[in-house]
């Protein structure tokens, strides 16, 4: 009733503590006009209860940052993987950030940000058809000396026994750059060779699984072949054969397909729990004359409930395996903040913070009380400078059952 603002900054994080590396999926291209592919939060304003709880901000401000880091590290989310793509016309070439695509979120946000070191990052790079790829030569001569200044020399990039990881999303199509898997694996031992030679012990390389079915020994094997650490899943790997179907069903087949994915060797696998997925907002025609069908994809939902208790699942597996296993070291989340895409764990009108809360009563050792405040609450209101604002009246009617 004073007006007394407390606070001129985002109040520092109180971590909870975890025994792993709770690691969640992040997708910068909430800039406006960063993403290219889509609109942004102006392809949202037909689905306005995916508003974030800070509501719509321009995601290369620091301070936006600092929320996520705050309210991340306060339920044990300890990294964000960011999606890192370069341009289809840098290809073999030297790398600048001028060169990326959604660059903004590391280089404008995250490495500006006040809590940075509350929080490590990883690069997940994303070299799909549509994107640059990378081959033996340019991997080694441009990819790997922008990667190691710009990230892996940084405190907070995510490092394990002093190796910077770094994750592989398309990896057929990087596959396919080699001419041999002895090549592959040559580029990768020299990738590990180059950190060495800049104070690291070696690089850890990942392989994102994108296949629904059965993974087989055969495909396991033809991984180490070619010199990758260990893979994991950009998702569950979890695609139901009917449109929403019940929780029971999608908790089973989430926990189901992970033990699939560690039966061939329960080594090599990290977790993914998704909490749902529903690409509404992308099923348009635009959408489909990008090459994309997203009306064709099957829907599930999640509670907050129903995603504690895959959670919970696939950690019992997980600190069943045996020691050294990647799976007791890693536990993965889908995703941060794919809004449009339809799955996110990040504070939202529709869910508030229960997902985050489940994965806090879950994933670490609870020695922390977060803070549900929101920038509103503290009188910030200049997160958003570039978008139109939604409208929540729909969603104050449900929330609160007012009447017409």
């Amino acid at each position: 009733m004073y007006h007394i603002k407390l606070y001129d900054y985002v109040p520092e994080p109180k971590p909870a503590k975890s025994d792993r590396i709770v690691a969640a999926h992040y997708y910068s291209a909430w800039k406006k006009g960063a993403a290219g592919l889509h609109n942004g939060f102006d392809d949202l304003h037909s689905f306005p209860e995916r508003t974030p709880l800070m509501g719509y901000y321009d995601e290369e401000k620091p301070q936006v940052c600092d929320w996520e880091i705050k309210w991340a590290a306060e339920h044990g989310v300890n990294c964000f993987i960011h999606c890192w793509y370069r341009k289809k016309d840098n290809e073999n070439k030297p790398v600048t950030v001028n060169d990326l695509r959604c660059g903004h979120g590391l280089h404008e946000a995250l490495f500006h940000a006040r809590y940075q070191n509350f929080m490590k990052f990883a690069i997940m790079y994303e070299n799909s058809a549509r994107w640059g790829n990378t081959n033996a030569t340019d991997m080694v001569e441009h990819l790997m000396p922008f990667w190691t200044e710009q990230y892996f020399k940084r405190e907070n990039y995510l490092k394990i026994d002093n190796k910077p990881v770094l994750l592989i999303c398309s990896k057929d199509v990087l596959d396919q750059a080699f001419s041999s898997a002895e090549e592959q694996r040559k580029t990768f031992d020299a990738c590990r060779d180059y950190a060495r030679q800049h104070g690291f012990d070696g690089l850890l390389i990942a392989a994102c699984i994108w296949d629904y079915n059965e993974v087989s020994t055969d495909f396991y094997l033809a991984c180490e072949t070619r010199g990758y650490d260990f893979h994991f899943g950009y998702n569950a790997g979890y695609n139901p054969e009917t449109d929403l179907p019940s929780e029971e069903e999608i908790i089973k087949c989430q926990c189901e397909q992970l033990k699939r994915r560690l039966e061939p060797n329960p080594m090599l696998h990290v977790p993914v729990a998704s909490c749902f997925r529903d690409a509404t907002p992308r099923t348009t025609e635009a959408w489909n004359q990008l090459g994309f069908d997203f009306g064709s994809e099957t829907r599930y939902h999640l509670s907050a409930d129903g995603f504690r208790q895959v959670i919970r699942q696939m950690k019992e597996i997980c600190d069943a395996l045996p020691d050294g296993a990647w799976g007791k070291r890693i536990f993965m989340l889908d995703n941060w903040n794919e809004w449009d895409e339809g799955h996110y764990i990040a504070p939202n009108h529709e869910f508030g913070f229960t997902y985050l809360q489940a994965i806090r009563e879950e994933l670490t050792q609870r020695n922390n009380l977060p803070d549900y405040r929101t920038p509103q609450d503290l009188g910030f209101h200049n997160l958003n400078d570039s978008w139109e604002e939604p409208d929540l009246s729909d969603i104050c009617k449900k929330k609160f059952k007012l009447a017409d």
